[in-house]
């Protein structure tokens, strides 16, 4: 007979935040096998029994990117989707299945009000026009002042000036963003930052990616901290690379995951950490 219990299964991208979120939920992570060949074709044998059961697949950076993605999902059997921080919040229409997108700026919240002594000293600043509503929502709930960076390129990938507006002399700069790829616009926004006048500039980024050079842009950069969420493994980065911090989002999961299964509201999640 059916327990109707939460069951929780790991793909191979990131294993520790599927062990952190069972942790959470009071449960171990399921036993399945995940096996890549050698060409390229992925074989995934599930290790118990899950009929009538609330399974989850805990797998980051999937690359729900295209509808043919969100089909095959629900051709696989997905009836709900959760995930963190969507790059664009309208990849939720390509799904024909629940989707919530869950946002970290509540964590972002409390790791600017408990981690940075002088934040009631800071400026929110966004390091482009594309993230300029984030970071104006985090800058009037701790009732800051916002500054934003103007970006001009001489082509594409490449930028070739920025342009601060607004005022960071004598002040706490903390930059906020969703992603955090080669960490070039976040080493030159740093600079700029600097430059005006910041005496410290944080950057707090949901999806630290952290590819390429990433690791010696932030070591080589005015960057105080660069603080990063644990949606992506970064741990190995973190042993050569000092000034990298880590803000835990597998408890707001896991209450997602929790108040799914048991039919009630996330809309919580959405002004609170966990």
């Amino acid at each position: 007979m059916s327990s109707n219990s939460i069951k929780i299964f790991a793909g191979n991208s990131h294993v520790e935040l599927a062990k952190l979120v069972a942790r959470r939920l009071g449960t171990e992570l399921s036993k399945a096998v995940v096996l890549k060949y050698s060409n390229q074709e992925t074989s995934v044998t599930i290790g118990e029994s899950v009929r009538d059961e609330d399974d989850k697949k805990d797998k980051s950076r999937a690359p729900i990117t295209a509808k043919l993605i969100a089909n095959m999902l629900t051709v696989a059997g997905a009836n709900h989707v959760i995930t963190m921080d969507l790059h664009a919040s309208q990849i939720q229409g390509f799904f024909n299945i629940p989707v919530d997108n869950l946002y970290a700026e509540p964590n972002t919240l409390r790791y600017i009000t408990e981690n940075i002594p002088d934040y009631k000293n800071g400026v929110i600043v966004s390091p482009d026009a594309g993230g300029a509503k984030r970071a104006t929502s985090i800058a009037d709930r701790l009732d800051l002042d916002f500054a934003l960076i103007h970006k001009e390129r001489k082509k594409a990938n490449e930028v070739s000036r920025m342009v601060l507006v607004g005022d960071v002399k004598g002040k706490t700069a903390i930059l906020v963003d969703d992603m955090a790829d080669t960490c070039g616009t976040l080493g030159l926004a740093a600079r700029t930052l600097a430059d005006n006048g910041a005496i410290k500039v944080y950057a707090i980024v949901t999806h630290g990616i952290l590819c390429g050079r990433a690791v010696q842009v932030i070591n080589d950069s005015v960057l105080t901290k660069v603080v990063v969420t644990n949606t992506v493994p970064h741990e190995d980065k973190k042993k050569v690379c000092p000034k990298l911090d880590t803000i835990d989002i597998s408890g707001t999961l896991a209450e997602a995951i929790r108040r799914t299964h048991n039919g009630e509201s996330v809309s919580y999640l959405f002004n609170n950490a966990v």
